[in-house]
Protein backbone atom coordinates (compact mmCIF):
# COMPACT_ATOMS: atom_id res chain seq x y z
CA UNK A 1 0.00 0.00 0.00
CA UNK A 2 1.61 3.58 -0.67
CA UNK A 3 2.10 5.74 1.96
CA UNK A 4 0.56 8.63 0.58
CA UNK A 5 -2.36 9.50 -1.68
CA UNK A 6 -2.23 13.20 -3.13
CA UNK A 7 -5.05 14.70 -5.07
CA UNK A 8 -3.95 17.53 -7.32
CA UNK A 9 -7.41 19.42 -8.61
CA UNK A 10 -6.82 21.06 -11.67
CA UNK A 11 -8.77 23.39 -13.79
CA UNK A 12 -7.07 25.30 -16.60
CA UNK A 13 -3.54 24.90 -14.65
CA UNK A 14 -1.24 24.62 -17.24
CA UNK A 15 0.81 27.15 -16.57
CA UNK A 16 1.45 25.68 -12.88
CA UNK A 17 0.74 21.98 -12.53
CA UNK A 18 4.40 20.56 -13.67
CA UNK A 19 5.81 22.69 -10.28
CA UNK A 20 3.39 21.17 -8.30
CA UNK A 21 3.36 17.47 -9.43
CA UNK A 22 7.06 17.47 -10.03
CA UNK A 23 7.57 18.18 -6.45
CA UNK A 24 5.26 15.31 -5.34
CA UNK A 25 7.47 12.76 -7.64
CA UNK A 26 10.28 13.33 -5.32
CA UNK A 27 8.10 11.06 -2.80
CA UNK A 28 9.01 8.19 -5.02
CA UNK A 29 7.28 4.85 -5.16
CA UNK A 30 6.12 5.34 -1.72
CA UNK A 31 3.36 8.15 -2.68
CA UNK A 32 0.25 7.76 -5.15
CA UNK A 33 -0.44 10.95 -7.23
CA UNK A 34 -4.02 11.25 -8.53
CA UNK A 35 -4.42 14.19 -11.02
CA UNK A 36 -7.82 15.28 -11.75
CA UNK A 37 -8.94 17.26 -14.55
CA UNK A 38 -11.85 19.41 -13.74
CA UNK A 39 -13.07 20.11 -17.30
CA UNK A 40 -10.07 22.19 -18.52
CA UNK A 41 -10.12 23.39 -21.56
CA UNK A 42 -6.58 24.26 -22.13
CA UNK A 43 -3.56 21.50 -22.32
CA UNK A 44 -3.93 19.81 -18.34
CA UNK A 45 -5.55 16.96 -19.54
CA UNK A 46 -2.52 16.46 -21.82
CA UNK A 47 0.31 17.38 -19.14
CA UNK A 48 -1.46 14.80 -16.74
CA UNK A 49 -1.44 11.75 -19.46
CA UNK A 50 1.64 12.62 -20.02
CA UNK A 51 3.02 12.57 -16.33
CA UNK A 52 0.58 8.92 -16.52
CA UNK A 53 2.76 7.75 -19.12
CA UNK A 54 6.14 8.27 -17.23
CA UNK A 55 4.70 7.17 -14.29
CA UNK A 56 2.45 4.75 -14.39
CA UNK A 57 3.16 3.00 -11.11
CA UNK A 58 2.14 6.41 -9.30
CA UNK A 59 0.17 9.17 -11.31
CA UNK A 60 -3.29 8.25 -12.30
CA UNK A 61 -5.37 10.18 -13.84
CA UNK A 62 -9.21 11.27 -13.62
CA UNK A 63 -10.95 12.96 -15.99
CA UNK A 64 -14.46 14.32 -15.62
CA UNK A 65 -16.79 17.08 -16.03
CA UNK A 66 -16.08 20.39 -14.54
CA UNK A 67 -17.92 20.22 -10.92
CA UNK A 68 -15.45 23.12 -8.76
CA UNK A 69 -12.65 22.48 -6.14
CA UNK A 70 -15.09 20.37 -3.97
CA UNK A 71 -15.73 17.98 -7.08
CA UNK A 72 -11.91 16.97 -7.64
CA UNK A 73 -11.59 16.72 -3.54
CA UNK A 74 -14.28 13.99 -3.99
CA UNK A 75 -12.91 11.90 -6.77
CA UNK A 76 -9.59 11.90 -5.35
CA UNK A 77 -10.86 10.48 -2.44
CA UNK A 78 -13.05 7.86 -4.22
CA UNK A 79 -10.48 6.52 -6.33
CA UNK A 80 -7.44 7.16 -3.67
CA UNK A 81 -5.59 3.73 -2.27
CA UNK A 82 -2.83 5.06 0.07
CA UNK A 83 -2.64 4.76 3.67
CA UNK A 84 -2.96 8.67 4.07
CA UNK A 85 -4.69 11.37 1.86
CA UNK A 86 -3.74 15.24 1.03
CA UNK A 87 -5.00 17.54 -1.14
CA UNK A 88 -2.87 19.43 -2.75
CA UNK A 89 -3.39 22.26 -4.98
CA UNK A 90 -2.15 22.65 -8.67
CA UNK A 91 -0.84 26.57 -7.96
CA UNK A 92 1.03 25.04 -4.83
CA UNK A 93 3.70 22.61 -3.85
CA UNK A 94 5.41 20.44 -1.43
CA UNK A 95 9.21 21.14 0.06
CA UNK A 96 11.22 17.50 -0.99
CA UNK A 97 13.66 17.29 2.07
CA UNK A 98 10.45 17.53 4.32
CA UNK A 99 7.99 15.12 2.24
CA UNK A 100 11.32 13.18 2.69
CA UNK A 101 10.53 13.57 6.52
CA UNK A 102 7.66 12.89 7.11
CA UNK A 103 7.43 9.98 4.67
CA UNK A 104 10.24 8.43 6.99
CA UNK A 105 8.14 9.47 10.14
CA UNK A 106 5.08 7.36 8.53
CA UNK A 107 7.17 4.25 7.94
CA UNK A 108 8.52 4.68 11.42
CA UNK A 109 5.01 4.99 13.05
CA UNK A 110 4.64 2.29 10.69
CA UNK A 111 6.47 -0.14 12.11
CA UNK A 112 5.79 0.30 15.53
CA UNK A 113 2.19 0.20 15.06
CA UNK A 114 1.48 3.27 16.28
CA UNK A 115 0.19 5.25 13.45
CA UNK A 116 -1.82 8.45 14.00
CA UNK A 117 -4.88 9.38 12.78
CA UNK A 118 -3.99 12.65 11.35
CA UNK A 119 -0.59 14.04 11.05
CA UNK A 120 -0.04 18.01 11.06
CA UNK A 121 2.35 20.31 9.63
CA UNK A 122 3.56 23.76 8.72
CA UNK A 123 2.60 25.55 5.72
CA UNK A 124 3.90 28.38 4.05
CA UNK A 125 2.16 31.28 2.83
CA UNK A 126 4.35 32.22 -0.29
CA UNK A 127 4.22 34.82 -2.65
CA UNK A 128 7.03 34.39 -4.92
CA UNK A 129 6.58 37.60 -6.68
CA UNK A 130 7.71 39.57 -4.21
CA UNK A 131 10.06 36.66 -2.58
CA UNK A 132 8.07 36.83 0.79
CA UNK A 133 7.14 34.14 2.99
CA UNK A 134 5.29 33.58 6.19
CA UNK A 135 5.30 30.08 7.87
CA UNK A 136 2.32 28.72 9.80
CA UNK A 137 3.45 26.77 12.18
CA UNK A 138 1.73 24.63 15.03
CA UNK A 139 4.68 24.46 18.18
CA UNK A 140 2.82 26.66 20.23
CA UNK A 141 -0.31 24.21 20.23
CA UNK A 142 0.96 20.62 20.22
CA UNK A 143 3.95 18.59 20.94
CA UNK A 144 6.28 17.90 18.18
CA UNK A 145 6.68 14.37 17.26
CA UNK A 146 4.61 13.20 19.65
CA UNK A 147 0.87 11.16 18.99
CA UNK A 148 -1.22 12.26 21.43
CA UNK A 149 -4.89 12.87 22.30
CA UNK A 150 -7.07 15.97 21.74
CA UNK A 151 -6.83 16.83 25.29
CA UNK A 152 -3.16 17.45 24.65
CA UNK A 153 -4.29 20.01 21.93
CA UNK A 154 -4.17 23.82 23.19
CA UNK A 155 -6.50 26.53 22.72
CA UNK A 156 -6.08 28.75 19.21
CA UNK A 157 -6.05 32.13 18.83
CA UNK A 158 -8.10 33.94 16.59
CA UNK A 159 -5.91 34.42 13.49
CA UNK A 160 -4.46 31.03 14.07
CA UNK A 161 -6.34 27.56 12.48
CA UNK A 162 -5.53 23.94 10.95
CA UNK A 163 -6.05 24.55 6.96
CA UNK A 164 -6.47 22.13 4.57
CA UNK A 165 -2.74 22.60 3.77
CA UNK A 166 -1.47 21.54 7.56
CA UNK A 167 -3.49 18.28 7.68
CA UNK A 168 -3.05 14.82 6.10
CA UNK A 169 -5.77 12.32 7.52
CA UNK A 170 -5.69 8.76 7.66
CA UNK A 171 -7.82 7.45 4.46
CA UNK A 172 -9.47 5.44 6.12
CA UNK A 173 -10.71 7.94 9.35
CA UNK A 174 -11.63 10.31 6.70
CA UNK A 175 -13.62 7.69 4.50
CA UNK A 176 -15.80 7.10 7.47
CA UNK A 177 -16.39 10.37 8.11
CA UNK A 178 -18.27 10.62 5.20
CA UNK A 179 -17.35 14.31 3.98
CA UNK A 180 -18.75 15.04 0.98
CA UNK A 181 -17.70 18.52 -0.32
CA UNK A 182 -20.20 20.77 -2.16
CA UNK A 183 -19.81 21.09 -6.31
CA UNK A 184 -19.43 24.45 -7.54
CA UNK A 185 -18.70 25.81 -4.17
CA UNK A 186 -15.82 27.90 -3.26
CA UNK A 187 -14.45 27.48 0.52
CA UNK A 188 -14.72 24.04 1.17
CA UNK A 189 -11.53 23.72 2.26
CA UNK A 190 -12.86 25.05 5.32
CA UNK A 191 -15.34 22.13 5.35
CA UNK A 192 -12.24 19.67 4.27
CA UNK A 193 -10.53 21.03 7.91
CA UNK A 194 -13.55 20.47 10.24
CA UNK A 195 -15.64 17.87 9.61
CA UNK A 196 -13.43 14.99 9.70
CA UNK A 197 -11.64 15.81 12.61
CA UNK A 198 -14.14 13.97 15.25
CA UNK A 199 -13.51 11.09 13.49
CA UNK A 200 -9.34 11.86 14.13
CA UNK A 201 -8.71 10.25 17.69
CA UNK A 202 -4.90 10.93 17.47
CA UNK A 203 -2.95 13.25 16.55
CA UNK A 204 0.89 14.13 15.19
CA UNK A 205 2.74 17.30 14.78
CA UNK A 206 5.38 17.35 12.78
CA UNK A 207 7.32 20.59 12.88
CA UNK A 208 8.40 20.54 8.90
CA UNK A 209 7.46 23.64 6.58
CA UNK A 210 5.89 21.12 4.20
CA UNK A 211 3.57 22.87 1.94
CA UNK A 212 3.89 26.24 -0.18
CA UNK A 213 0.69 27.61 -0.40
CA UNK A 214 1.26 30.18 -3.74
CA UNK A 215 -0.34 33.78 -3.34
CA UNK A 216 -0.58 36.21 -5.89
CA UNK A 217 -3.15 35.52 -8.82
CA UNK A 218 -5.77 37.55 -9.38
CA UNK A 219 -8.39 34.81 -9.81
CA UNK A 220 -7.38 33.14 -6.54
CA UNK A 221 -10.24 32.18 -4.61
CA UNK A 222 -8.46 34.00 -1.02
CA UNK A 223 -8.16 37.56 -3.26
CA UNK A 224 -10.04 40.14 -1.01
CA UNK A 225 -12.33 41.11 -4.32
CA UNK A 226 -13.13 37.83 -4.72
CA UNK A 227 -13.56 37.11 -1.10
CA UNK A 228 -16.21 39.60 -0.97
CA UNK A 229 -17.84 38.78 -4.47
CA UNK A 230 -18.41 35.06 -3.97
CA UNK A 231 -20.26 35.74 -0.38
CA UNK A 232 -22.83 33.09 -1.39
CA UNK A 233 -20.41 30.68 -1.60
CA UNK A 234 -18.80 31.64 1.62
CA UNK A 235 -22.36 31.48 3.38
CA UNK A 236 -22.77 27.46 1.96
CA UNK A 237 -20.03 26.52 3.66
CA UNK A 238 -21.15 28.10 6.56
CA UNK A 239 -24.18 26.39 6.61
CA UNK A 240 -22.39 22.94 5.48
CA UNK A 241 -20.35 23.17 8.54
CA UNK A 242 -23.41 23.92 10.69
CA UNK A 243 -25.24 21.00 9.84
CA UNK A 244 -22.57 18.50 10.05
CA UNK A 245 -22.32 18.51 13.99
CA UNK A 246 -25.20 19.79 16.60
CA UNK A 247 -24.06 21.51 19.62
CA UNK A 248 -25.29 18.67 21.68
CA UNK A 249 -22.67 16.58 19.46
CA UNK A 250 -19.93 19.11 20.28
CA UNK A 251 -20.39 19.27 23.55
CA UNK A 252 -19.51 15.38 24.12
CA UNK A 253 -16.05 15.56 22.08
CA UNK A 254 -12.67 15.45 23.70
CA UNK A 255 -11.79 18.80 25.35
CA UNK A 256 -9.41 20.12 22.75
CA UNK A 257 -11.31 18.63 20.17
CA UNK A 258 -14.50 20.32 21.52
CA UNK A 259 -12.64 23.69 21.74
CA UNK A 260 -11.15 23.91 18.52
CA UNK A 261 -14.34 22.70 16.75
CA UNK A 262 -16.25 25.44 18.47
CA UNK A 263 -12.94 27.82 17.78
CA UNK A 264 -13.20 27.07 13.80
CA UNK A 265 -17.46 27.75 13.70
CA UNK A 266 -17.11 30.73 15.17
CA UNK A 267 -13.83 32.24 13.22
CA UNK A 268 -15.03 31.12 9.45
CA UNK A 269 -18.68 32.51 10.95
CA UNK A 270 -17.24 35.68 11.43
CA UNK A 271 -15.36 35.92 7.97
CA UNK A 272 -18.86 34.83 6.43
CA UNK A 273 -20.53 38.19 8.08
CA UNK A 274 -17.54 40.39 6.98
CA UNK A 275 -17.20 39.72 3.75
CA UNK A 276 -20.76 39.53 3.60
CA UNK A 277 -21.50 43.13 4.67
CA UNK A 278 -18.47 44.56 2.45
CA UNK A 279 -20.44 45.74 0.34
CA UNK A 280 -24.48 46.60 0.95
CA UNK A 281 -27.61 44.98 -1.01
CA UNK A 282 -30.85 43.85 -0.59
CA UNK A 283 -29.77 40.49 -1.79
CA UNK A 284 -26.54 39.95 0.95
CA UNK A 285 -29.16 41.36 3.75
CA UNK A 286 -31.42 38.60 2.52
CA UNK A 287 -28.65 35.76 2.46
CA UNK A 288 -27.47 36.54 5.86
CA UNK A 289 -30.90 36.31 6.85
CA UNK A 290 -31.74 33.06 5.40
CA UNK A 291 -28.36 32.04 6.50
CA UNK A 292 -29.09 32.67 10.36
CA UNK A 293 -32.61 31.40 9.65
CA UNK A 294 -31.17 28.35 8.57
CA UNK A 295 -29.05 27.68 11.26
CA UNK A 296 -32.23 28.13 13.55
CA UNK A 297 -34.30 25.47 11.82
CA UNK A 298 -31.82 23.16 12.40
CA UNK A 299 -30.42 23.35 15.78
CA UNK A 300 -31.88 26.38 17.65
CA UNK A 301 -29.03 25.84 20.73
CA UNK A 302 -26.10 26.36 18.27
CA UNK A 303 -27.92 28.76 16.75
CA UNK A 304 -28.06 31.20 20.31
CA UNK A 305 -24.88 30.08 20.96
CA UNK A 306 -23.01 31.47 17.71
CA UNK A 307 -25.57 34.77 18.47
CA UNK A 308 -25.08 35.09 21.55
CA UNK A 309 -21.77 33.74 22.87
CA UNK A 310 -18.81 33.74 20.23
CA UNK A 311 -16.66 36.07 18.20
CA UNK A 312 -19.82 36.62 15.78
CA UNK A 313 -22.14 38.18 18.96
CA UNK A 314 -20.30 41.37 18.58
CA UNK A 315 -19.84 41.47 15.11
CA UNK A 316 -23.82 41.22 15.08
CA UNK A 317 -23.91 44.53 17.05
CA UNK A 318 -22.33 46.46 14.75
CA UNK A 319 -24.17 48.42 12.01
CA UNK A 320 -23.77 47.18 8.30
CA UNK A 321 -21.26 49.77 6.79
CA UNK A 322 -19.10 49.50 10.45
CA UNK A 323 -19.01 45.68 9.49
CA UNK A 324 -17.63 46.37 5.93
CA UNK A 325 -14.63 48.64 7.25
CA UNK A 326 -13.89 46.51 9.87
CA UNK A 327 -13.26 43.40 7.41
CA UNK A 328 -11.46 46.00 4.90
CA UNK A 329 -9.12 47.06 8.03
CA UNK A 330 -8.88 43.78 9.33
CA UNK A 331 -7.87 42.27 6.03
CA UNK A 332 -5.53 44.55 4.92
CA UNK A 333 -3.80 43.60 8.39
CA UNK A 334 -3.99 40.23 8.20
CA UNK A 335 -1.43 40.72 4.52
CA UNK A 336 0.33 42.74 6.30
CA UNK A 337 1.04 40.74 9.03
CA UNK A 338 1.94 37.78 6.98
CA UNK A 339 3.99 40.21 4.30
CA UNK A 340 1.51 39.27 1.33
CA UNK A 341 -0.09 42.78 1.41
Amino acid sequence: MKLISFAVPCYNSQDYMRKCVDSLLTGGDEVEIIIVNDGSRDDTINIANGYAEKYPDIVKVIDKENGGHGSGVNAGMANSTGLYYKVVDSDDWLDDNALASLLSKIREHKEKGTLPDLYVANFIYDKVSEGTQYVSAYGDKMPEGQIIGWDKVKKFNLSHMMLMHALLYKREKLLQSGTVLPEHTFYVDNLFAYKPLPFMQTVCYLNLDLYHYFIGREDQSVNRKNFVKRYEQQIRVMKCMTDAYTLDEIKKMPKGLKRYMWHSLEVIMMNTIFFTCAEDSPERRKALKEMWQHIKSKDKKLYRKLRSNSYATAVNYLSWKFRGWVMTKGYNFLCKKIKLG
